[in-house]
């Protein structure tokens, strides 16, 4: 399946890409402001935003990874591994489009792309250069010991008034990325919710400048 994309392309060649990821309910072009905030920090990066492959059944607009009517672990997973093939498949386009590594390649996750982020990365061949995700979750964890092939740094920010995907679940997600050796650092913002803030924005930035140059 083709994915529809929004895209920023750097003036000069370019170095990395970036992979923005929306939350369930949006499209392509919620995150893809991320992209123009972090031009500084990036020059040459290659900012990419699809939208998600299924429509979203919860209203007559917006896009979704996988269906949140059945909110149970199990369902939840199980309708995420439908996007492996569908991720990956996209992320290889553009890794021989702009003919560049693995390595210098990110995805960045809001809430549902977050989940789909940490699902996808650490079950690549050939790695990425990191994942960074803001209130997200793990969900597909008790399949991950089995399933991990790479162990590329993770970035979790979350605020802890997050009235959608509580905090906690960032701290599970990070306890069971270290347990698996995945380097994962954690931002747990004060004073935001199911949002990213001005904090975040920067806390994203630095990790991504690491990762990527």
């Amino acid at each position: 399946m083709k994915l529809n994309d929004y895209r920023i392309i750097p003036a000069e060649k370019p170095q990395q890409i970036v992979v923005l990821l929306h939350g369930v309910g949006a499209d392509g072009k919620d995150l893809l402001d991320l992209g123009y905030r972090w031009q500084n920090t990036l020059p040459a990066c290659v900012f990419v935003s699809p939208d998600a492959p299924h429509g979203y059944d919860m209203a007559p607009f917006g896009r979704q990874w996988f269906s949140l009517r059945d909110r149970t672990p199990q369902v939840m997973a199980a309708g995420m591994i439908t996007n492996r093939p569908i991720v990956n498949e996209y992320i290889n386009g553009l890794l021989a489009e702009f003919a560049l590594p693995a390595n210098k390649l990110a995805l960045v996750g809001f809430s549902q792309g977050t989940m789909v982020s940490l699902d996808v990365g650490p079950r690549r061949e050939d790695g990425l250069a990191g994942v960074l995700g803001y209130s997200g979750s793990l969900l597909s964890h008790k399949s991950l010991h089995a399933e991990i092939k790479s162990r590329a740094p993770v970035c979790l920010v979350h605020g802890l008034q997050d009235e959608v995907v509580p905090p906690d679940l960032a701290r599970k997600a990070q306890e069971m990325l270290q347990a698996e050796a995945v380097p994962c650092e954690i931002h747990l913002q004060p004073n935001v919710g199911h949002s990213i803030d001005e904090g975040g924005i920067r806390i994203g930035a630095a990790f991504l400048q690491r990762i990527l140059t």
